[in-house]
Order: C-alpha cells, then structure tokens, then sequence
C-alpha cells in the first residue's frame, strides 16, 4: 500500500481521550495526529443519545477539514452512542473505544469483574449487547458520577476524588472481583490513586493499548502509513488549554479554538 501522510483525527469530550492518543503516539510515532478536546460539553455521559450523535458528528466535520485518514473516537460514550451513526454517514474509517470486558471475563477466576464508567456508555445498546454475551460471570456496573468533571477542573488528586473512588470501589472490592474495568477514556488517569484503594489481587484494565493496536491495522489494511519519521502533533481544545498542557506534561503547545 501506498503511504499516506494525511493525520490521524482523535477526539474526546474533553481531556481524557489524552490516554488513548499517548498509546497511538507511542505505537506510531511517524504519524501526524491531530487530537481535539470538547471540554465545553463534557461529562458526555449526562448527555442523551442525540446531544452526543450531533457532538459527535461536529467533532468529526472539524477533523475532517483537516484533511484526517481516519478518526478515532477516543470517548466509550461517543462510541458506543455514536459510531454506528459516523459510519454511516462519514466517508472515512473510524476506530471506537469500548470497554475492555472481553480480556476481563476471559482471565477471571472469580468470574466476577467490576466497571467503573459514565451513565452514557452503561446504558447504551451497545454495552449492553457486549455484556449480554457474559452471561456466566456477574458484571458489577459503577456509575463514576462526578470523575470525568475532577479530571477536566485538575482536580485528580484532590480529597473529593478520593472520597468518590472510595465510594465506587468498596462494594466492588466487598464483591469480590478481580478484574476492574475503566470504561471511560478519561480514568487511566485515576489508576495511581485507584491503585492505592484496590487489594494488590485486583487487575485494572483499559483499552488504550487495543486502540491503538487497531489504528495499526487499519492503517496497514486500508488507509497506509505515514512516510515521515516521525512527526509533532496537533492539540485543539475549545476551553482554557490550561488543564490540557498539564496533563500532556508541558510538552505540547494546546490552541484554544472555538467549535
């Protein structure tokens, strides 16, 4: 296949989507991406299935324009709302984001795994028809009401987050799981302090790595690779760049656009 030096388009609704492109990055680092942050309108998952088609789709026209290869939908709540809607209509691949029960179910030995995720994505269709397929081990869903807004104000080490996670994990830990699911682009950026609440025994798993192994095939079956050696990406967001600096170590330089 011919290469192909046109960007990779990622988004989230917000900053969390950072953790699925720092693995796309890291995988491919010769390809250009160009990653788009709508903190305006995070927490996606308090929106109904039509606020985040539409998000969605203006998400998708903005990298569009840019001239993107393929996008990925760097949000559970978006892919699991939205995706089927994106396919259809846009004439590009698309990569979703789902939570990663399958390797959870599949290593269990209590047969019994927790996920912590947003109300959108737990009460899709999507997730739900994922999860119908496990009906031997006992899924416990946590809502994670109020994380995604700790994350996107800086507050990840803040006493309030400490005291939701204590909350949403204790009756998972009480439950005996071994397997914890973060179903929310936005909370690999929680596992140091999830870690110091979870028993050692207990697994955490995202969906970074998958991802970003996905955009690999995609790009090598369908789309090409990039003939750069390596490139320098692009970062939008549509609030204050503050909060998106930081977590991006300081390393890139973030423009506030309005979309």
């Amino acid at each position: 296949m011919n290469s192909n030096n046109q960007p990779i388009g990622i988004f989230d609704s917000g900053i969390g989507g950072t953790s699925i492109w720092s693995a796309i990055h890291n995988l491919l680092p010769s390809e250009k991406t160009i990653y788009l942050a709508d903190s305006k309108n995070a927490p996606y998952g308090q929106k109904s299935k039509e606020e985040i088609i539409a998000l969605s789709m203006k998400n998708t026209e903005f990298l569009l324009e840019m001239n993107c290869k393929l996008i990925v939908v760097a949000c559970n709540t978006a892919t699991t709302n939205a995706i089927q809607e994106l396919r259809s209509k846009y004439d590009v691949p698309f990569i979703g984001i789902e939570p990663a029960i399958k390797p959870a179910v599949t290593h269990s030995k209590t047969q019994i795994i927790g996920i912590l995720a947003t109300q959108g994505t737990l009460n899709s269709e999507l997730f739900h028809k994922t999860t119908e397929k496990y009906q031997d081990t006992k899924i416990i869903e946590q809502v994670g009401h109020g994380l995604v807004q700790l994350i996107e104000n800086g507050d990840i080490n803040s006493p309030e987050m400490t005291r939701l996670l204590n909350v949403y994990l204790t009756p998972m830990i009480g439950a005996n799981i071994d397997y914890l699911v973060l179903g929310c682009s936005h909370f690999p950026y929680l596992i140091p302090q999830i870690k110091k609440i979870l028993p050692q025994n207990i697994q955490i798993i995202d969906s970074g790595e998958a991802v970003a192994k996905q955009t690999q095939n995609i790009l090598r079956d369908k789309v090409g690779f990039s003939s750069y050696e390596n490139s320098k990406p692009i970062f939008y967001t549509n609030t204050n760049p503050k909060v998106l600096t930081e977590i991006l170590g300081n390393k890139y330089s973030v423009t506030e656009k309005i979309f």
